[in-house]
């Protein structure tokens, strides 16, 4: 039996690796109180360092755009318009410029998931902010 310079006894060692058995098989967490366990990082969170992902931002990509509005749409929002868009953004407190974002879309458009929605919102963000309807008559 060698005890070298191990500051644990038999006992503690054989205890400690029937209290990460769990972990190593699984390969996450086992605990029932999810305080214990440090908060991983989500794929889907924005830099922090930048702030929040916003549509006129070089960082509006379509994905990203799509994952801040699938965050506060459910699947049941869609087939719909803009303005009933807004209206959930709004109620789920969605951060403003996600629901400004929504204002230059025209009114008659009905976009069938997240997908289509922020194609067209990074869309609308990179030819500028005025909507079809509005925009004034070429000379």
């Amino acid at each position: 039996m060698e005890r070298g310079s191990n500051r644990l006894s038999v006992h503690r060692d054989e205890e400690m690796k029937h209290e990460l058995q769990g972990l190593l098989r699984s390969g996450r967490p086992t605990r029932v109180e999810e305080w214990h366990d440090p908060e991983p990082y989500a794929d889907d969170d924005p830099p922090v360092a930048g702030g929040p992902v916003t549509p006129g931002s070089d960082r509006g990509s379509v994905s990203s755009v799509r994952l801040d509005l699938a965050r506060h749409l459910g699947r049941t929002s869609f087939p719909a318009g803009p303005r009933e868009l807004s209206g959930v953004l709004r109620a789920q407190y969605a951060p403003d410029a996600l629901v400004e974002a929504l204002e230059p879309l025209p009114g008659g458009a009905r976009y069938a998931n997240a997908q289509e929605l922020a194609e067209a919102v990074v869309r609308s963000a990179e030819t500028g902010a005025e909507a079809p309807e509005e925009r004034a008559p070429d000379a």
